[in-house]
């Protein structure tokens, strides 16, 4: 027997059921998760209102003494005005990601499989109205995007620009209410396996399965 679950009730069930994380696959250590979300800032921000979804990719920081991230968006997406009547929201951040072939496995018989990283943060998102505190979290998202660059671009525009840039944008915070991690990585295979899914994907000519390689390989023993 199947339920019929109406769309509206769907919706709301759906923002409130957790990612699937087998125990092998998880990560609950804070400032992994945090260093992962810096390194992948670019996440994908979900809302609902009124039974209909609302998904915008979008870069963010995140400031783990005060347990929040920042974003920003344009004033002309109507994603924002969800804000008020929504509940919780989920921020997604996706890693390195590859497909596994099961002739890599020495282990037989397998079959296909994708390993992953993921972050998923669910909490509840407020605008900020202070230009001050705007204009410092562009900036330090900025600093955190031009660091080691040659030349590094610095936020020094002129002030009727700024201004007019500052009004075209709607800035906001999300408090961090749940974090989960998701590194699936191999780790229910036996290490020979893991070593060969690791040699193979570091031979791609894909630069994402060389980095899924590169932290199958950090993660070893985890």
């Amino acid at each position: 027997k199947y339920i019929i679950v109406p769309v509206y009730l769907w919706s709301k069930l759906a923002m409130k059921i957790p990612m699937y994380i087998p125990k092998s696959f998880a990560e609950s250590d804070a400032e992994t998760l945090y260093a992962f979300i810096r390194d992948h800032n670019f996440g994908t921000l979900v809302t609902q209102q009124a039974g209909e979804l609302s998904a915008t990719p979008l870069p963010f920081l995140i400031d783990s003494e005060r347990g929040v991230l920042q974003g920003h968006m344009a004033r002309a997406n109507p994603h924002w005005k969800t804000f008020a009547h929504t509940g919780q929201a989920l921020v997604i951040f996706q890693g390195p990601h590859a497909y596994i072939s099961p002739t890599w496995y020495i282990d037989q018989p397998s079959v296909p499989t994708w390993n992953y990283s993921t972050v998923q943060i669910y909490g509840t998102p407020r605008l900020i109205s202070d230009e001050a505190a705007i204009h410092d979290m562009l900036a330090a998202l900025v600093s955190h995007h031009e660091q080691g660059r040659d030349p590094e671009w610095e936020m020094t525009l002129p002030a009727d620009y700024l201004r007019t840039m500052l009004q075209a944008i709607v800035a906001f915070e999300i408090t961090i209410e749940r974090i989960d991690g998701k590194f699936k990585l191999s780790q229910n295979r036996a290490d020979a396996d893991q070593q060969s899914v690791i040699e193979h994907l570091a031979h791609s000519v894909s630069a994402t399965e060389q980095d899924t390689a590169r932290l199958m390989a950090a993660r070893r023993g985890n």
